[in-house]
């Protein structure tokens, strides 16, 4: 089976925009990402991670691809450029695929042109139907870059990131490109900070997952961007799984067998045991049937406890990017000089009802020689994916 490497990275989030930005802020959690926000959800502040950082304009010729999504995903994008452009002129551009996951795409953009035709009666000069559709994000890129090769979006809700990933290294491994874009974006957006706050899943608070006191998630946006090939780097995607229990529309289903399927699957395509594995990033939402779900599952996949914590008190969900932007979190460790593990940022108040894990705390590192990290994602509708990522030798 031919390996797969993820050669580079661009990242933005709520912590910062940039690599060094978010190393800094993800392995100190001496600050997060996180500010009371009005105006997202009726007659509410809530704690929100936006991103704070400018946003590029759109590049010349691309101003009919001008959404929020689509400018966080170019500010990741511009970090990794060099490293792009480069692949591009070494293997040609119909050999460059771009898979992006999102939830959100420019639904953002779409509701308020929809509002105001409600208003005024007719569509304003602005809107592009195009900006709601979910391989926006992919065909934009694909377009600033020139590159011709396969070009689709994944929208598996909170999983849309990680699958991008999951279907770049197949693309790889089935010969059909010899490098891929991949990874997720997603920004806040009125349909789904209200289709929440509706679900009653929204904290009022800053989130604690695997809390006793947790009351549920934060929302966030992010952009996580890889560049995938078979060219030797210092980090592989060594494996990867996938299930889809169709429990329920929005519930998980409560025993995690779903999830613990899907982390068996990584954990066999990437040829390893359970207890070769460092370190697992959470799915952890901080909703009470999430991390009572994930808990069992972990559990019942590590026969030892192994180390682990939930990033989305530092960013909030970030819905169809987290599983990518915490992929890239793992990518920061395995090439942190430090070693450094993203630590377990609540209030150290564990849930008696839900088995204990090992969470991690500030100064955690990883262990000399090869290091493997899994990152798992969970979605509604039954849909699971964890990663698993690993030194290259």
């Amino acid at each position: 089976m031919r390996t797969t490497y993820l050669n580079a990275l661009g990242v933005v989030c709520s912590l910062g925009a940039g690599k060094a930005a978010v190393t800094d802020a993800l392995f100190g959690a001496s600050t997060h990402g996180l500010r009371l926000l009005d105006g997202w959800v009726p007659a509410r502040s809530l704690p929100l991670g936006d991103v704070t950082a400018e946003l590029p304009p759109m590049p010349a010729g691309m101003e009919r691809h001008d959404t929020r999504n689509n400018r966080l995903l170019l500010l990741a994008a511009s970090e990794i450029e060099t490293e792009i452009r480069a692949a591009i002129a070494r293997f040609g551009a119909a050999r460059i695929g771009v898979v992006i996951g999102t939830s959100t795409t420019g639904i953002e953009e779409a509701t308020r042109g929809i509002a105001a035709r409600g208003v005024e009666g007719a569509w304003p000069d602005d809107y592009r139907y195009s900006d709601q559709e979910l391989g926006a994000p992919a065909a934009f890129l694909a377009e600033w870059l020139g590159v011709a090769g396969p070009c689709y979006g994944i929208s598996t809700a909170c999983t849309s990131g990680a699958r991008a990933l999951l279907s770049a290294q197949r693309l790889l491994r089935l010969g059909l490109c010899d490098a891929v874009i991949c990874g997720g974006a997603d920004t806040l957006c009125r349909l789904a900070t209200n289709g929440f706050h509706a679900l009653e899943a929204m904290a009022p608070e800053r989130c604690l997952p695997f809390s006793r006191s947790r009351r549920g998630i934060n929302i966030g946006e992010a952009a996580a961007l890889f560049l995938m090939t078979r060219e030797a780097a210092p980090v592989v995607m060594l494996g990867g799984g996938a299930s889809s229990d169709a429990y329920h529309m929005s519930s998980p289903e409560p025993d995690g067998r779903g999830a613990s399927e899907a982390m068996r699957r990584a954990l066999s395509t990437a040829g390893i045991v359970a207890d070769t594995v460092d370190y697992v990033n959470l799915h952890g939402t901080a909703t009470e049937h999430n991390d009572a779900m994930e808990s069992h599952a972990v559990a019942t996949t590590f026969a030892r406890p192994v180390r682990c914590s939930s990033t989305k008190a530092l960013t909030g969900h970030t819905l169809g990017a987290a599983g990518a932007l915490e992929a890239a979190f793992c990518w920061l460790a395995l090439t942190d000089p430090q070693r450094r593990l993203p630590p377990h940022a609540w209030d150290g108040e564990p849930d008696p009802a839900l088995p204990s894990l090992a969470f991690t705390r500030i100064g955690d590192t990883l262990p000399a020689g090869r290091r493997y990290l899994m990152s798992n994602s969970f979605a509604f509708g039954g849909n699971n994916a964890s990663l698993i990522l690993a030194d290259a030798t």
